[in-house]
């Protein structure tokens, strides 16, 4: 049961392979033991560990997409991979259906889908296994878009370098607030659908300097995901912010 909001935990990534199979390794060590009385959150940092490990032994960036549903993450795969191709891998988590997975291979890169059945969040388990299905030979960034929710995926480490928070205007300026738990913890703030502000009420200097209240250090793209207004210039600082956690 997720300790943010008691949702039902159970995920299910069996089945839902969309392409690459490399199932041979296996880096969830069934050797270590785990106290049964950690709580859920212990044991998930526990994997996320191991999984942080898998990447750094790659050189692989890892990044965790985090943002409500219908913000645009997907679209923004969409985009990203068909400027990265086979250099990204993705592991998307919904609660149903594999057509986001589907959009990103037909987009250039590798995708793996776990549906959660019902969990509002992924999990450093269900992450590991989807690890071992994918083929990282030339991959040098995976994005794990987490389920569309602004609250439990703040919580639960995956294993990756950086969280990344997604707000679209149509959503209003007022959740970076509303929702400190991400916005406080991701080093970067994509503003997404910039190209149809001008239509709404949003503030974006409002919501940028609520984030920087929260979190200083908090790297912000004004971004149009639909148009591929922001996107090469994110892709670039992706690639650096590589090369310095590789150093």
């Amino acid at each position: 049961m997720c300790e943010e909001c008691g949702c039902s935990e159970k995920q299910d990534s069996a089945g839902h392979l969309s392409e690459n199979i490399n199932s041979k390794s296996h880096h969830h060590s069934h050797a270590s033991k785990i106290d049964i009385g950690l709580s859920a959150l212990q044991k998930n940092d526990l994997l996320a560990a191991e999984n942080r490990q898998f990447f750094m032994d790659r050189n692989v960036l890892a990044v965790n997409l985090i943002s409500s549903p219908g913000s645009g993450k997907t679209t923004l795969l969409e985009q990203m991979a068909k400027r990265f191709g086979k250099k990204m891998a993705v592991v998307v988590g919904d609660i149903q259906t594999r057509r986001d997975a589907e959009r990103i291979i037909e987009s250039g890169s590798a995708a793996y889908q776990i549906e959660t059945g019902g969990a509002c969040h992924l999990d450093a388990h269900s992450v590991g296994h989807a690890l071992e299905e994918l083929d990282f030979n030339g991959v040098e960034l995976c994005v794990i878009e987490n389920v569309g929710n602004l609250v439990c995926p703040a919580a639960y480490d995956l294993g990756e370098a950086m969280k990344i928070a997604v707000l679209s205007t149509p959503e209003g300026d007022d959740k970076v607030l509303k929702y400190p738990a991400i916005f406080s913890r991701c080093s970067v703030l994509l503003i997404n659908k910039m190209d149809i502000a001008k239509h709404l009420d949003f503030n974006v200097e409002k919501v940028s300097r609520e984030c920087r209240s929260l979190n200083v250090n908090c790297d912000i793209f004004q971004i149009a995901a639909k148009t591929g207004l922001g996107i090469d210039e994110f892709c670039t600082y992706l690639m650096k912010k590589r090369s310095q956690y590789s150093c």
